[in-house]
């Protein structure tokens, strides 16, 4: 090798910018149901990653018709609209979205505790 090969300047993060991706890599195809503890006892659930194709303020009122909570669409600009649940809502979320055909099982990524966002640490 010459010494000019050997110079030539390489970017590991020349594929990071080719694209406006916010989520990482290989969880654009999934939904992500999100548990966020607000107090000592209560919750959020937050779900994110559903397709621009569906209105979120329509998923949001049937949302809260057959859960009996409360609820808010809320843009974030990491993670673009995401609807915002009273209480822990995650089972009924994901039976709801695969009843419906919004989501396959199999896209449905499980659920997170976001304790990190709040200022928590894991023990």
């Amino acid at each position: 090798m010459s010494a000019s090969q050997k110079l030539q300047s390489f970017d590991p993060f020349a594929d990071a910018s080719k694209g406006d991706h916010l989520l990482p890599t290989g969880t654009e195809d999934y939904t992500h149901i999100t548990i966020q503890e607000r107090n000592s006892r209560k919750t959020l659930t937050t779900v994110q990653g559903i397709t621009d194709d569906y209105d979120k303020k329509k998923l949001l009122k049937m949302f809260k018709k057959k859960f009996a909570c409360h609820g808010a669409v809320i843009e974030l600009l990491e993670y673009g609209e995401v609807i915002q649940l009273q209480g822990d809502q995650h089972k009924n979320t994901c039976q709801f979205l695969v009843e419906t055909g919004l989501a396959q099982d199999d896209q449905l990524n499980g659920v997170s505790w976001a304790l990190s966002a709040l200022g928590f640490t894991e023990a």
